[in-house]
């Protein structure tokens, strides 16, 4: 399919008082199951999980792109505390952007980072609509990825941990020797292309332009997590999930095996596939062999 015949539309989703953007890349109306794509953060944009369109034109299935509430082109709501952003409200958002779609009665789901761990937390209520499930880069325990992520930091040379842990204690993460170390970790677990691509920048610049969500759930680094979601799990639930599951992650990646291995070992259906060349973003740092991956996955799940 060229990519000059996919047609793109964007839209709000009413979501109470609020409104939720997203972007339709190809055509609801088509036979492949639709993908909604879920990004990370909490609170980052859709922006770094952008390349995923690309399976629209390699399946001639619609991709649906969106700003979780609070991120993005969605409503800002910088005055809400911490008791706000939870993971009941974000499942309500989806749940309303699929019924707004009209494909709640059959789609697929992509998750990455947090996006992966809603959509387990989605899967494990069983929703009839769906129909395949992509995990990608996902805790399925914040204990364990903070444990993990503190001993992947340890490994860095020139005294990183150090320097992390020193501005942790002392309350001074806004430090640009704090921010300089934070940056070696983000370069060698979360994306190792160089430079970051554009889609993934404008990620993290509107993380720091609106931290409101992020500093909220998680905190102010991927690795120093004391926002509300610190003891989230979801392991004891995994085998609720009924649907077939594509797991993925970096070689690299901050979301190491032993972060991974609850999903592969306690949901009743699943692959996963390990991108070596990766770190957090296999759909930027091996973008065809992913989208190749996802692609033939959700295909095999199109007759649901």
């Amino acid at each position: 399919m060229a990519s000059e015949t996919i047609s793109v539309r964007e839209g709000f989703a009413e979501f109470g008082e609020w409104k939720t953007w997203y972007r339709v890349t190809g055509d609801l109306d088509a036979g492949p199951l639709p993908l909604v794509v879920a990004h990370g953060g909490p609170g980052c944009t859709h922006s770094y999980v952008d390349s995923f369109k690309d399976l629209a034109a390699l399946d001639g299935r619609a991709v649906i792109h969106y700003d979780q509430l609070g991120c993005g082109a969605s409503t800002r709501l910088p005055e809400k505390g911490a008791e706000f952003w939870t993971v009941e409200l974000f499942l309500a958002e989806l749940d309303n952007l699929l019924k707004t779609l009209g494909i709640a009665d059959r789609y697929a789901y992509l998750g990455q980072s947090w996006g992966g761990m809603l959509g387990s937390e989605h899967a494990v209520r069983q929703p009839e609509g769906l129909k395949a499930l992509v995990i990608a880069d996902s805790p399925a325990s914040m204990k364990t990825w903070v444990a993990e992520a503190n001993r992947l930091r340890k490994a860095l040379p020139g005294g990183i941990h150090e320097t992390l842990l020193k501005h942790e204690q002392a309350g001074t993460m806004d430090d640009p020797e704090y921010l300089a170390a934070t940056d070696v970790f983000y370069r060698a677990h979360v994306c190792r292309c160089d430079p970051w691509p554009a889609e993934v920048q404008r990620t993290f610049d509107a993380m720091a332009e609106d931290p409101t969500v992020y500093g909220a759930m998680n905190g102010p680094t991927e690795f120093h997590v004391i926002g509300t979601l610190k003891d989230w799990t979801v392991e004891e639930r995994l085998s609720q999930i009924d649907v077939p599951t594509l797991v993925i992650s970096g070689r690299h990646d901050e979301a190491t095996p032993l972060v991974v291995k609850p999903f592969v070992e306690n949901i009743p259906d699943n692959r996963w596939v390990v991108f070596e060349e990766s770190s957090h973003m296999p759909h930027y740092e091996e973008r065809e062999a992913c989208m190749a991956e996802v692609s033939a996955y959700l295909r095999s799940r199109d007759d649901a």
